[in-house]
């Protein structure tokens, strides 16, 4: 949880300094985060691959199965970096006019002067980005979860005075604009990973570095990785014709929904996440012991306790909506779509918080696809496609768009409900954890 509001207070910052410079700054830098994104997506994918066999391996006492799937786990980062850097450097410029073709080509210039240069130097950092999310996610998986949070801090405040230092000027460093904020982005991941890399060598740490050699254990990374992958793309590629039909209501609309996301994943979404990973090592250490029992437990406490929390929380964002919007606007009608769209996120909050455990319970059973699935569903039926039917088709407006956040989320914790329910993913992850050897045939039987 402190790691993500770190990570988040981060990427606040950004923003913050950009719109120090101009709108053009931040909508330079906005953009350019859309791509940036895709390394982010495909680091927290193999992330979650590592994370499953690291928990499950360490569960079993199976240290070498672990060991490699972490070092494979850490190759396969840094090669799948490659082609992102690839893409920063000769695509950088196509890639943010592309967004803006619909614009003004004065107006959009300064646009793509700064974008371009920031996505390029933003991409140089993706196999630092990959070794981030892949360590951090590894030492998640034996327990330790205090160690990623202490690089992280401090990776992330480094970010944060050499945002400001080098955009602004500040102190020894020269200022450097839109620059000086891809610089502090590219180099605090840097760090990071070298941090990461560093710990990971040093035989104070439980993982070791090994030869990668076990070709199932690749295999099954790469089956319990690329759903997560597909899940994230899924989400980022869906906000582009969401925005869409927010925009058809007004602008005030889609700036209120932005607000109203943001408020949401300032208060609640860091411990809905926490509780994610939280009920990943449990559930995959659980299942590594033998005690089938003990994970499906764990799965519903989790479920359980992260509901509890962040409703908590989200009776605040319910009830003072519209105090906590006036920090951000006070322009009425935006203030007015705002609050409507903190309050369906209250609401959500709480079924998303469920849906992030359960989806971490069944990620340490290896089980991906469902979660992958139900975020499909969710996303393109209920909150785009009721959004579009009965706000534009039968003109009901943002009412429509605010039950159809809520009702994604119903649609997902349902679904998830149910898969978790039957434990067909006690037997999935049972099997490939005797695939690779971890555990001996016919344990777990309980």
């Amino acid at each position: 949880m402190a790691e993500q509001v770190l990570r988040t207070l981060m990427r606040t910052t950004d923003l913050i300094v950009a719109g120090l410079f101009s709108p053009a700054a931040i909508t330079a830098v906005g953009l350019a985060d859309i791509y940036a994104r895709l390394p982010l997506r495909f680091g927290i994918g193999i992330g979650d691959g590592a994370i499953a066999l690291s928990s499950q391996d360490t569960g079993a006492e199976a240290d070498a199965n672990r060991d490699q799937a972490v070092s494979q786990a850490l190759l396969i980062g840094i090669i799948g970096g490659i082609p992102f850097v690839l893409f920063g450097l000769f695509l950088n410029e196509f890639a943010i006019s592309i967004l803006g073709s619909l614009a003004e080509e004065g107006a959009f210039a300064d646009v793509i002067e700064y974008g371009s240069v920031y996505l390029m130097i933003v991409m140089l950092s993706a196999p630092a980005i990959h070794v981030n999310f892949i360590a951090a996610r590894s030492i998640h998986g034996t327990g330790d979860t205090r160690t990623p949070m202490y690089v992280n801090g401090v990776v992330n405040a480094i970010n944060i005075v050499a945002t400001v230092g080098l955009a602004l000027g500040l102190g020894p460093f020269p200022e450097l604009g839109v620059i000086g904020i891809a610089l502090a982005t590219a180099v605090s991941d840097s760090l990071g990973a070298l941090a990461f890399l560093a710990i990971l060598w040093s035989p104070l740490n439980e993982i070791q570095y090994v030869v990668p050699r076990q070709f199932v254990i690749t295999k099954q990374l790469v089956l319990i990785s690329w759903p997560r992958i597909a899940e994230g793309l899924t989400e980022m590629f869906a906000e582009f014709p969401f925005n869409a039909i927010l925009l058809a209501f007004g602008t005030e609309v889609n700036a209120a929904y932005h607000i109203g996301r943001r408020m949401y994943q300032q208060v609640a979404s860091p411990l809905a996440r926490g509780y994610g990973v939280a009920s990943n090592i449990l559930v995959g250490q659980a299942l590594g012991r033998g005690e089938p029992e003990t994970a499906f437990y764990n799965g519903l406490a989790a479920t359980g306790l992260s509901t509890l929390t962040v409703g908590g929380f989200c009776l605040l964002l319910f009830f003072f909506a519209e105090q906590f919007v006036l920090v951000f606007t006070n322009d009425p009608a935006t203030v007015s779509y705002a609050s409507g769209f903190a309050q369906a996120y209250a609401i959500a909050a709480v079924l998303i918080a469920a849906y992030l455990a359960l989806s971490g319970s069944l990620r340490g059973g290896s089980e991906t696809i469902p979660p992958f699935i139900a975020r499909v569903i969710g996303t393109f039926v209920f909150l785009l496609g009721f959004t579009y039917v009965f706000g534009v088709v039968l003109e009901y407006g943002v009412i429509a768009a605010y039950v159809a956040i809520v009702l994604d989320f119903v649609f997902r914790v349902a679904y998830l409900g149910a898969i978790f329910y039957r434990r067909r993913w006690i037997d999935r992850g049972t099997s490939m954890m005797r695939e690779r050897g971890s555990i001996e045939e016919g344990a777990t039987e309980d």
